[in-house]
């Protein structure tokens, strides 16, 4: 029964496909406000849930305008040629970022994430 307002990024967990698409599955994270991190609210709706994000080490890359999945698609691909094969990194999943509301027109901020193993 509270509102938290957006927070920022919006975070899609991708599970590529061989071609590099999305599969069905992804997974949406949001962050939970500081004042609300030591006693989050519980959800009332089952398929939503509380997890903690360690700290992580990431590889990025970021881009800017409305983030299509092509988009996410196509970027993710441009940081794993960057990569090259040496850096080792998840390759079954990657982040997709986004940090702006809908309603931002002009200097939208998006990041690919790669999480460094």
């Amino acid at each position: 029964g509270v509102g938290m307002g957006m927070t920022a990024p919006v975070s899609i967990t991708a599970f590529p496909a061989e071609d590099g698409s999305f599969q069905q599955k992804v997974k949406v994270s949001l962050r939970i406000p500081s004042q609300f991190q030591n006693n989050p609210p519980c959800p009332t709706d089952e398929s939503i849930q509380i997890e903690e994000r360690q700290g992580m080490t990431i590889y990025s890359t970021q881009f800017g305008g409305y983030a299509k999945e092509a988009d996410y698609m196509s970027y993710a691909a441009k940081l794993k040629a960057a990569l090259g094969s040496d850096a080792a990194y998840h390759k079954d999943f990657y982040l997709c970022n986004g940090y702006d509301p809908p309603m931002k027109l002009y200097g939208r901020h998006n990041e690919v994430w790669f999480v460094k193993k």
